[in-house]
Protein backbone atom coordinates (compact mmCIF):
# COMPACT_ATOMS: atom_id res chain seq x y z
CA UNK A 1 0.00 0.00 0.00
CA UNK A 2 1.27 3.71 -0.54
CA UNK A 3 0.15 6.77 0.04
CA UNK A 4 0.68 10.15 -1.70
CA UNK A 5 3.13 12.75 -0.04
CA UNK A 6 4.57 16.22 -0.76
CA UNK A 7 7.36 17.84 0.91
CA UNK A 8 7.31 21.49 0.60
CA UNK A 9 8.83 24.87 1.72
CA UNK A 10 7.88 28.44 1.05
CA UNK A 11 10.89 28.19 -1.48
CA UNK A 12 9.66 24.94 -3.46
CA UNK A 13 8.48 21.76 -3.79
CA UNK A 14 10.87 19.54 -2.23
CA UNK A 15 9.51 15.90 -3.10
CA UNK A 16 6.41 14.68 -4.35
CA UNK A 17 5.44 11.44 -4.77
CA UNK A 18 3.84 7.81 -3.61
CA UNK A 19 5.58 6.61 -0.15
CA UNK A 20 5.13 3.17 1.89
CA UNK A 21 6.39 4.67 5.11
CA UNK A 22 7.42 8.36 6.54
CA UNK A 23 9.16 8.62 9.81
CA UNK A 24 9.92 12.15 11.69
CA UNK A 25 9.81 14.35 14.67
CA UNK A 26 6.69 16.02 15.88
CA UNK A 27 6.32 17.76 18.89
CA UNK A 28 6.05 15.09 21.35
CA UNK A 29 8.29 12.67 19.59
CA UNK A 30 8.97 10.32 16.81
CA UNK A 31 6.41 9.36 14.21
CA UNK A 32 5.84 6.54 11.80
CA UNK A 33 3.28 7.09 9.70
CA UNK A 34 1.67 4.22 7.15
CA UNK A 35 -1.24 4.27 4.52
CA UNK A 36 -4.03 4.29 6.20
CA UNK A 37 -3.03 6.17 9.39
CA UNK A 38 -5.36 7.91 11.71
CA UNK A 39 -6.04 11.64 10.49
CA UNK A 40 -3.07 14.11 12.41
CA UNK A 41 -1.96 17.48 12.19
CA UNK A 42 1.37 18.08 14.40
CA UNK A 43 4.03 20.30 14.65
CA UNK A 44 7.75 18.96 13.76
CA UNK A 45 11.04 20.13 15.45
CA UNK A 46 14.23 20.31 13.20
CA UNK A 47 15.62 17.12 11.92
CA UNK A 48 14.86 14.62 9.16
CA UNK A 49 11.98 13.41 7.55
CA UNK A 50 12.81 9.60 6.22
CA UNK A 51 10.83 8.21 3.42
CA UNK A 52 10.29 4.84 2.13
CA UNK A 53 9.24 4.92 -1.39
CA UNK A 54 6.84 3.07 -3.53
CA UNK A 55 9.17 0.14 -4.09
CA UNK A 56 11.39 0.55 -1.34
CA UNK A 57 13.85 3.18 -2.08
CA UNK A 58 14.58 5.31 1.12
CA UNK A 59 15.38 8.88 1.07
CA UNK A 60 16.13 11.77 3.86
CA UNK A 61 15.04 15.12 3.76
CA UNK A 62 16.38 17.86 6.56
CA UNK A 63 13.44 20.15 7.58
CA UNK A 64 14.25 23.34 9.67
CA UNK A 65 10.46 22.84 11.44
CA UNK A 66 6.70 23.18 10.20
CA UNK A 67 3.98 20.88 10.45
CA UNK A 68 2.64 17.87 9.28
CA UNK A 69 -0.75 17.04 7.51
CA UNK A 70 -1.96 13.15 7.50
CA UNK A 71 -5.13 12.88 5.54
CA UNK A 72 -6.71 8.92 4.58
CA UNK A 73 -4.85 9.56 0.96
CA UNK A 74 -2.50 11.82 1.27
CA UNK A 75 0.28 13.40 3.77
CA UNK A 76 1.79 16.59 3.22
CA UNK A 77 4.92 17.84 5.26
CA UNK A 78 5.51 22.07 5.09
CA UNK A 79 8.40 22.79 6.45
CA UNK A 80 9.87 26.51 7.50
CA UNK A 81 13.03 25.42 5.22
CA UNK A 82 13.62 21.93 3.59
CA UNK A 83 16.56 20.59 2.01
CA UNK A 84 17.29 16.76 0.39
CA UNK A 85 20.07 15.45 3.06
CA UNK A 86 22.11 15.37 0.71
CA UNK A 87 22.58 18.71 -0.34
CA UNK A 88 23.51 19.54 3.47
CA UNK A 89 27.37 20.39 4.50
CA UNK A 90 28.78 19.23 7.98
CA UNK A 91 31.34 21.32 7.39
CA UNK A 92 29.01 24.32 7.24
CA UNK A 93 26.74 22.98 10.25
CA UNK A 94 29.82 22.08 12.02
CA UNK A 95 31.08 25.45 12.01
CA UNK A 96 27.14 27.16 12.41
CA UNK A 97 27.25 24.75 15.61
CA UNK A 98 30.34 26.00 16.76
CA UNK A 99 29.35 29.46 16.11
CA UNK A 100 26.16 29.37 17.84
CA UNK A 101 27.83 27.56 21.42
CA UNK A 102 30.62 30.68 21.18
CA UNK A 103 27.96 33.05 21.27
CA UNK A 104 26.03 31.69 24.22
CA UNK A 105 28.95 31.08 26.04
CA UNK A 106 29.91 35.09 25.57
CA UNK A 107 27.93 36.61 27.62
CA UNK A 108 30.00 39.84 27.42
CA UNK A 109 28.63 39.90 23.54
CA UNK A 110 25.91 41.85 22.49
CA UNK A 111 23.41 38.75 21.14
CA UNK A 112 19.87 37.41 21.58
CA UNK A 113 20.13 34.20 23.68
CA UNK A 114 17.46 32.81 22.15
CA UNK A 115 18.03 33.22 17.80
CA UNK A 116 21.66 31.82 19.12
CA UNK A 117 19.94 28.98 20.99
CA UNK A 118 18.07 28.51 17.73
CA UNK A 119 20.92 28.02 15.78
CA UNK A 120 22.51 25.75 17.75
CA UNK A 121 19.48 23.61 17.63
CA UNK A 122 19.40 23.81 13.89
CA UNK A 123 22.94 23.33 12.98
CA UNK A 124 22.46 20.21 15.60
CA UNK A 125 19.51 18.64 14.14
CA UNK A 126 21.32 18.91 10.86
CA UNK A 127 24.50 16.94 12.26
CA UNK A 128 22.37 14.37 13.67
CA UNK A 129 19.99 14.33 9.82
CA UNK A 130 23.10 13.57 8.32
CA UNK A 131 24.61 10.95 10.88
CA UNK A 132 21.34 9.25 10.15
CA UNK A 133 22.30 8.67 6.38
CA UNK A 134 25.71 7.39 7.22
CA UNK A 135 24.09 4.81 9.85
CA UNK A 136 21.69 3.51 6.81
CA UNK A 137 24.50 3.88 3.91
CA UNK A 138 25.86 1.79 6.38
CA UNK A 139 23.85 -1.51 6.37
Amino acid sequence: MTVHCDIVSAEEEIFSGLIEFVSVTGSLGDLGIYPGHAPLLTELKPGPVELRKQGGDEDVFYVSGGFIEVQPHKITVLADTAAHAADLSEAAALEAQKHAEHAMADKSGEFEYSRAAAQLAEAAAQLRTLQQIRRKAGK
